[in-house]
């Protein structure tokens, strides 16, 4: 029986030296699905349509709550062109948003809106601005950059996004946190979509209608700032 306890005893251990082996080894092996970027950011996947330029490094995360603005107008116009227009010629067009966006600790990161490009000569561009220093930046969605990938993007929720940063400026005190960045992803769309009635005649016309809706928004820079 002594015999018998003690090669019991040696094959138990050969068995839990073979189970924590192969704990480690897959531990050693397992990587995340996407690398991880600067503070541990890891962006989603994306369509290839929005995805950042390679070597582009994500360094900022913000979790936006708030609205999309819009306001019943004439179509065409300025902002909504013939194309997308509707059989009635009245349509809501989005004027803002208005929204501010949190860290995963629920600390305010940044605002974000509409307002002038002083880059660009006060052309009206989406904006985002630093919570504590009011660095800021101004953004442009070039054409393609864009995705209603219904793969990606949840039913009734506003598009994906890649903004291409054309206008940064310094908080008054030199504050800098914002005023690198070269592109921002709008991603994890909700709800922010404009509504579908109550704008197809001349006295709908001004007309507002303030839709909530969430996002996550990721800032990039390009390699080697820090």
């Amino acid at each position: 029986m002594k015999n018998c306890s003690a090669c019991d005893s040696h094959i138990t251990r050969r068995v839990l030296w073979s189970v924590c082996a192969s704990a480690l080894t897959l531990a050693l092996t397992i990587t995340p699905s996407q690398p991880a970027h600067a503070d541990g950011i890891t962006p989603p996947p994306v369509p290839a349509d929005i995805q950042a330029p390679e070597g582009a490094k994500a360094f900022l995360e913000g979790h936006g709550k708030g609205t999309q603005n819009y306001i019943c107008l004439p179509c065409p116009n300025p902002i909504t062109p013939t194309a997308i227009c509707p059989d009635s010629g009245f349509a809501f067009t989005l004027f803002t948003p208005q929204a501010t966006l949190f860290n995963d600790n629920d600390k305010q990161v940044t605002t974000h809106y509409f307002s002038p490009n002083p880059d660009e000569g006060g052309t009206i561009r989406a904006t985002w601005q630093h919570s504590r220093d009011t660095s800021t930046v101004w953004g442009q969605v070039k054409p393609g950059h864009s995705s209603s990938d219904p793969h990606f993007v949840a039913p009734g929720a506003i598009p994906w996004l890649l903004v291409t940063v054309v206008g940064a400026q310094d908080g008054p005190t030199g504050g800098d946190k914002l005023s690198e960045t070269t592109f921002i992803q709008r991603l994890n769309t909700s709800g922010g979509v404009a509504p579908s009635t109550g704008c197809t005649s001349s006295t709908d016309v001004g007309k507002q209608a303030f839709v909530p809706y969430t996002a996550d928004y990721f800032f990039y820079k390009e390699p080697g700032r820090e």
